[in-house]
């Protein structure tokens, strides 16, 4: 009797850890249907067109004005949740939109830019000519070159990938605001849309970009607005081609 016992209680212990996996996974593709990521609004360093990376800047006044202008837009979005890089620049966009938010942003550090190492603080014509040789080896090794004291874009990616894997199991609702950056939101996007190479897309400060899934059962994400700055109503959003699309 006492070893049919033991064998009962293993036999519901294992019917019970596997009907737990099987609705933490259902969870983690069922949930969240829509997915907007947002840039920062402008830095100083963003005017004067230097690499940020990991730099601890603050929003300039035009910044503000464009986070603020954002914070009237994504109020009409209802976001269940507002997930932020813990950079400076994003976590004081955050606390704008948070005002016009019922929930306070939630700072998660796998959400930062790529840490450009060496490079940060230089121009795009600096890095050029200072770092000649580190910078051909970018040219060649797009996402898998690493930045001298810094990180590649596969590094990113995997972080990221990470991050967004821990946002799908939270469950937090159907629509979910990622405040990231450009180089961390290109790479999210292009592993998360099937057939997307997002490198050459313009992503200004405060932008909007949206992706959805028709199919809640299924990971598969479809793109449905790219650098949306509609909500500027005027204020300009700068854009670095050359360094935004190799950072």
């Amino acid at each position: 009797m006492r070893r049919q016992s033991i064998r009962r209680a293993r036999w519901r212990s294992r019917c019970g850890a596997q009907k737990k996996d099987y609705y933490d996974e259902r969870i983690m593709v069922m949930a969240v249907k829509r997915l907007v990521f947002i840039r920062p609004g402008e830095t100083a360093w963003n005017r004067s067109g230097q690499w940020q990376g990991w730099v601890a800047a603050p929003l300039s006044e035009h910044g503000r004005a464009q986070a603020e202008a954002l914070a009237r837009f994504v109020r009409h979005i209802q976001m269940a949740a507002l997930y932020t890089s813990d950079l400076k620049r994003a976590v004081e966009t955050a606390e704008i939109l948070a005002a016009h938010l019922d929930q306070p942003p939630i700072v998660d550090s796998r959400l930062r830019e790529r840490n450009i190492g060496i490079w940060q603080g230089l121009t795009f014509d600096e890095v050029r000519s200072w770092y000649p040789e580190e910078y051909a080896a970018l040219l060649a090794s797009v996402n898998s070159y690493r930045i001298p004291n810094g990180e590649s874009r596969d590094d990113v990616r995997e972080r990221m990938m990470a991050a967004y894997r821990d946002i799908m199991q939270a469950d937090p609702g159907e629509t979910v605001g990622i405040l990231t950056h450009t180089t961390a939101s290109k790479v999210l996007l292009a592993a998360l849309v099937p057939g997307y190479d997002p490198i050459n897309e313009e992503i200004g400060n405060t932008s909007v970009t949206t992706i959805m899934r028709d199919d809640p059962a299924q990971d598969v994400w479809r793109l449905v607005a790219v650098n949306d700055v509609s909500h500027l109503e005027g204020l300009d959003s700068r854009y670095f081609p050359e360094m935004e699309r190799l950072a």
